[in-house]
């Protein structure tokens, strides 16, 4: 495997070898559960925690714009960390499973392969934070804020309802694929009435999300897995699914389905489920 130098991101780490922890998604959800496979989350450094509420309120206290809380590599599993303000904290590496951070501020925060299963962020602000290649699978974020987040992460099981996902970035980049095709899964994702406007999904996987009453307004949904997907009442206004594959996508009641982009370059369109 060769090294992924991710500088060119704004990011000074480069990952290599199994740094990844095997997390690079060649054909997802496989490569979901492959990944799994080589991590013992029954681990006490998956399940325990190595600090208190209290200290890492202390380290977020100490933080300057210049030298933001530093949480990486941290065990913080099940730890209650609700309504704290932890904007740019560096969480890159860190364990967050079965953490309570509801209402927290996590504005321009680094969760780079972070953990975070079946973490609670209802309403967390994680406005501009990166989550690349962060482990979120069954998470609730419930009305949280990820608007130009990098979200190239796994969110399979998630729920999102309510969720502001405007202007996302999750589309993988195709000229650094040495690690395999990384895309962001909202697999059976739960995005009900969430606003995706402008999301840059280009290739992910949301087959059985489902989308409801979301808001895809020029969305870039384009080589995406649609598969069993509900998209019932959703804003679809200059949506691009151009090569998405659509088989037993629910595609009723859309507004704005008449300015849909690269419909005729969409896969199994007529096996779709629509109006």
């Amino acid at each position: 495997m060769q090294h992924c130098d991710l500088r060119r991101h704004g990011w000074t780490m480069v990952i290599a070898g199994t740094a990844v922890l095997g997390i690079a998604l060649a054909a997802p959800p496989a490569g979901t559960q492959g990944m799994m496979q080589h991590v013992d989350l029954r681990s006490p450094k998956m399940t325990t925690a190595e600090l208190t509420r209290e200290e890492v309120k202390a380290l977020q206290a100490m933080a300057t714009p210049e030298r933001p809380a530093d949480l990486s590599n941290k065990s913080l599993n099940g730890l209650d960390l609700s309504g704290l303000d932890l904007s740019w904290a560096d969480l890159r590496w860190a364990r967050l499973n079965k953490t309570n951070l509801r209402g927290a501020k996590l504005a321009g925060a680094r969760l780079d392969l972070a953990w975070a299963i079946e973490a609670d962020l209802t309403d967390a602000d994680l406005s501009g934070a990166t989550l690349f290649q962060a482990q979120l699978p069954r998470a609730r974020l419930d009305r949280a804020d990820l608007s130009g987040a990098l979200v190239v992460a796994n969110f399979e099981g998630a729920s999102l309802k309510g969720a502001k996902l405007r202007d996302v970035r999750g589309a993988p980049d195709m000229r650094n694929q040495s690690m395999g095709l990384t895309r962001t899964v909202l697999r059976s994702a739960r995005l009900e009435g969430a606003d995706l406007s402008g999301a840059m999904l280009a290739y992910a996987d949301l087959e059985f999300a489902k989308l409801q009453g979301a808001v895809l307004a020029s969305a870039d949904l384009s080589m995406a897995r649609l598969g069993g997907a509900n998209l019932t009442g959703a804003t679809v206004t200059n949506l691009n699914i151009a090569g998405a594959d659509l088989a037993s996508a629910i595609l009723k009641e859309l507004a704005g389905a008449d300015a849909i982009l690269g419909l005729d370059q969409a896969h199994n369109l007529q096996r779709a489920f629509r109006d």
